[in-house]
């Protein structure tokens, strides 16, 4: 997921560089949300990892 939000983070830098604004912003748009779903991702998995961990070990 972090792949595509910085692909889209090119396409918005490149669009920026040419004048297509519109454009620039959707994809920036875009990779703002991806980068977002991807760090909650993250974060919800390592909590799962902490928990599950304690629960094995018996802590």
């Amino acid at each position: 997921m972090l792949n595509w939000a910085l692909i889209f983070g090119v396409i918005a830098v490149i669009a920026a560089v040419f004048g297509f604004g519109g454009i620039a912003g959707a994809a920036a748009g875009v990779a703002k949300l991806l980068f977002l779903i991807a760090v909650i991702g993250f974060a919800i998995f390592v909590a799962l990892g902490v928990f599950a961990g304690k629960k094995l070990s018996g802590g």
